[in-house]
């Protein structure tokens, strides 16, 4: 009588198995581990999880948006967002006048907007420091901060621009656009080490 072939019940990612003859001769149903390929080739453990703000402000560079762009609290609005218009950014970080690293605060577009347009005030005669968001009012992040975490605080809080602390003081300032490229640049790079371990690559 001729025997029943065996069926074999695998993973895509698994390539090993092993079969036994049952004593009775009857064939068996041989199965594969998924996990037995995984202990011989690990995923490679690193990916956008363990990306941090310190990345991208290497990956900006310090000619990229600055690194960080600052002006003074006794600066005019009317310079700050001159100052915005010519580097293209929507954030200036605040410093005491020669205290560079000692952040004062924050002014973004949205400042300007409503505070000095929409309240008809003049940009040449108001100080940053009258409307700049005050430091002990902003959410900042530190170099070891994950890239998700921010995202989520900036979502969280509806901001765009986030300034990055250490202990010696201001170490940059990270925007949305920043922290999405950051995303999406790990993410291709995670698919691309699942696709090279799927082929053998790992």
């Amino acid at each position: 009588m001729q025997g029943i072939p065996i069926v074999f019940i695998e993973s895509k990612l698994d390539q090993k198995c092993s079969s036994e003859t049952h004593p009775s001769g009857n064939p068996q149903i041989v199965s594969f581990s998924r996990f037995m390929s995984v202990s011989s080739a690990r995923i490679e453990e690193h990916g956008f999880e363990s990306t941090t703000i310190a990345d991208v402000l290497k990956a900006k560079g310090k000619s990229a948006d600055g690194s960080w762009l600052w002006c003074t609290t006794d600066d005019t609005v009317y310079d700050a967002v001159k100052s915005m218009t010519q580097h293209n950014v929507g954030a200036l970080v605040v410093v005491k006048p020669g205290e560079q690293k000692s952040i004062a605060g924050i002014i973004t577009e949205r400042d300007y907007l409503r505070k000095i347009i929409v309240q008809g005030r003049s940009s040449k005669s108001t100080k940053v420091g009258d409307i700049m968001t005050e430091e002990n009012k902003l959410i900042t992040v530190t170099p070891d901060t994950k890239v998700l975490k921010a995202m989520q605080l900036m979502t969280d809080n509806r901001i765009r621009h986030i300034p990055v602390i250490n202990e010696a003081g201001m170490a940059g300032m990270v925007s949305i656009g920043d922290v999405v490229r950051a995303v999406v640049s790990e993410h291709r790079e995670e698919l691309d080490r699942l696709n090279a371990y799927i082929q053998g690559g790992y």
